[in-house]
Protein backbone atom coordinates (compact mmCIF):
# COMPACT_ATOMS: atom_id res chain seq x y z
CA UNK A 1 0.00 0.00 0.00
CA UNK A 2 1.20 3.28 -0.89
CA UNK A 3 1.97 5.73 1.71
CA UNK A 4 -1.52 8.30 1.29
CA UNK A 5 -0.19 10.71 4.04
CA UNK A 6 3.02 11.25 1.29
CA UNK A 7 1.44 11.25 -1.49
CA UNK A 8 -1.48 13.68 -0.51
CA UNK A 9 1.51 16.02 1.12
CA UNK A 10 3.05 16.34 -2.23
CA UNK A 11 6.26 14.29 -1.05
CA UNK A 12 6.13 12.03 -4.67
CA UNK A 13 10.12 11.58 -4.39
CA UNK A 14 8.75 9.62 -1.32
CA UNK A 15 6.26 7.56 -2.48
CA UNK A 16 8.36 6.73 -5.80
CA UNK A 17 11.38 5.21 -3.63
CA UNK A 18 8.72 3.27 -1.91
CA UNK A 19 7.68 1.66 -4.54
CA UNK A 20 11.25 1.25 -6.34
CA UNK A 21 12.22 -0.42 -3.37
CA UNK A 22 10.04 -2.50 -3.42
CA UNK A 23 10.36 -3.61 -7.32
CA UNK A 24 13.77 -3.55 -6.26
CA UNK A 25 13.87 -6.27 -3.66
CA UNK A 26 11.20 -7.96 -5.43
CA UNK A 27 13.98 -9.48 -7.98
CA UNK A 28 11.57 -10.15 -10.86
CA UNK A 29 8.54 -11.12 -9.21
CA UNK A 30 5.27 -9.46 -9.19
CA UNK A 31 4.56 -6.28 -6.95
CA UNK A 32 0.76 -4.98 -6.99
CA UNK A 33 0.86 -1.36 -5.74
CA UNK A 34 -2.60 -0.24 -3.54
CA UNK A 35 -3.49 2.57 -4.17
CA UNK A 36 -6.81 3.23 -2.04
CA UNK A 37 -8.27 5.19 -4.67
CA UNK A 38 -11.38 6.26 -2.71
CA UNK A 39 -8.79 8.29 -0.31
CA UNK A 40 -7.21 10.16 -3.81
CA UNK A 41 -8.61 12.29 -6.35
CA UNK A 42 -8.35 11.84 -9.75
CA UNK A 43 -4.64 13.77 -10.35
CA UNK A 44 -3.29 11.97 -7.34
CA UNK A 45 -4.23 8.11 -8.76
CA UNK A 46 -3.08 9.37 -12.07
CA UNK A 47 0.38 10.85 -10.14
CA UNK A 48 0.94 7.24 -8.15
CA UNK A 49 0.14 5.29 -11.69
CA UNK A 50 2.45 7.02 -12.74
CA UNK A 51 4.69 6.83 -10.34
CA UNK A 52 4.36 2.66 -10.03
CA UNK A 53 4.34 2.52 -14.10
CA UNK A 54 7.99 4.44 -13.30
CA UNK A 55 9.00 1.98 -11.02
CA UNK A 56 8.87 -1.28 -13.09
CA UNK A 57 5.37 -2.64 -10.29
CA UNK A 58 3.40 -5.12 -12.61
CA UNK A 59 0.34 -4.10 -10.82
CA UNK A 60 -1.63 -1.39 -9.52
CA UNK A 61 -4.28 -2.13 -7.58
CA UNK A 62 -7.58 0.03 -6.43
CA UNK A 63 -7.65 -1.07 -2.69
CA UNK A 64 -7.60 -3.28 0.25
CA UNK A 65 -11.14 -3.75 0.21
CA UNK A 66 -10.55 -2.71 3.86
CA UNK A 67 -11.14 1.82 3.37
CA UNK A 68 -14.10 3.57 2.54
CA UNK A 69 -14.75 2.32 -1.06
CA UNK A 70 -13.46 -0.68 -3.28
CA UNK A 71 -12.93 -0.46 -7.29
CA UNK A 72 -15.31 1.97 -9.51
CA UNK A 73 -15.12 1.25 -13.67
CA UNK A 74 -14.28 5.18 -13.56
CA UNK A 75 -10.89 4.20 -11.66
CA UNK A 76 -9.96 1.72 -13.57
CA UNK A 77 -10.14 3.07 -16.53
CA UNK A 78 -8.51 6.49 -15.20
CA UNK A 79 -5.83 3.74 -13.91
CA UNK A 80 -5.69 1.83 -17.20
CA UNK A 81 -5.49 5.15 -19.19
CA UNK A 82 -2.39 6.04 -17.06
CA UNK A 83 -0.49 2.75 -16.98
CA UNK A 84 -1.51 1.40 -20.64
CA UNK A 85 0.15 -1.77 -21.27
CA UNK A 86 3.34 -1.00 -18.71
CA UNK A 87 1.56 -2.63 -16.17
CA UNK A 88 -2.01 -4.13 -15.54
CA UNK A 89 -5.06 -3.21 -12.96
CA UNK A 90 -6.31 -4.90 -10.78
CA UNK A 91 -9.94 -4.14 -9.21
CA UNK A 92 -10.53 -5.07 -5.65
CA UNK A 93 -13.61 -4.11 -3.64
CA UNK A 94 -16.38 -3.47 -4.06
CA UNK A 95 -16.98 -6.04 -6.56
CA UNK A 96 -20.35 -8.20 -5.38
CA UNK A 97 -22.10 -8.66 -8.56
CA UNK A 98 -21.51 -10.12 -11.82
CA UNK A 99 -22.45 -6.62 -13.54
CA UNK A 100 -19.75 -4.90 -11.13
CA UNK A 101 -17.51 -7.40 -12.24
CA UNK A 102 -17.74 -7.23 -16.19
CA UNK A 103 -17.92 -3.54 -16.33
CA UNK A 104 -14.51 -3.09 -14.17
CA UNK A 105 -13.17 -5.81 -17.24
CA UNK A 106 -14.42 -3.42 -19.81
CA UNK A 107 -12.74 -0.71 -18.23
CA UNK A 108 -9.48 -2.09 -18.31
CA UNK A 109 -8.80 -4.36 -14.84
CA UNK A 110 -7.35 -7.92 -15.97
CA UNK A 111 -7.57 -9.29 -12.51
CA UNK A 112 -10.16 -9.07 -9.84
CA UNK A 113 -9.70 -9.21 -6.23
CA UNK A 114 -12.82 -10.97 -4.76
CA UNK A 115 -14.01 -13.20 -2.07
CA UNK A 116 -17.03 -14.22 -4.06
CA UNK A 117 -15.81 -15.84 -7.10
CA UNK A 118 -17.93 -18.46 -7.64
CA UNK A 119 -20.95 -16.46 -6.83
CA UNK A 120 -19.44 -13.74 -9.52
CA UNK A 121 -18.98 -16.64 -11.94
CA UNK A 122 -22.34 -18.00 -11.30
CA UNK A 123 -24.27 -14.49 -11.80
CA UNK A 124 -25.14 -14.35 -8.20
CA UNK A 125 -24.95 -11.37 -5.77
CA UNK A 126 -22.76 -11.43 -3.26
CA UNK A 127 -24.07 -10.03 0.61
CA UNK A 128 -20.46 -9.91 1.87
CA UNK A 129 -18.85 -6.65 2.92
CA UNK A 130 -15.07 -7.18 1.45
Amino acid sequence: VINIGALKDGHTELVYNDIKAVVDASDGKCVKVIIETCLLTDQEKVTVCELAKKAGATFVKTSTGFSTGGATPHDVALMKKTVGDSCEVKASGGVRNFEDMMAVIEAGATRIGTSAGVQLMNNEESHQDY
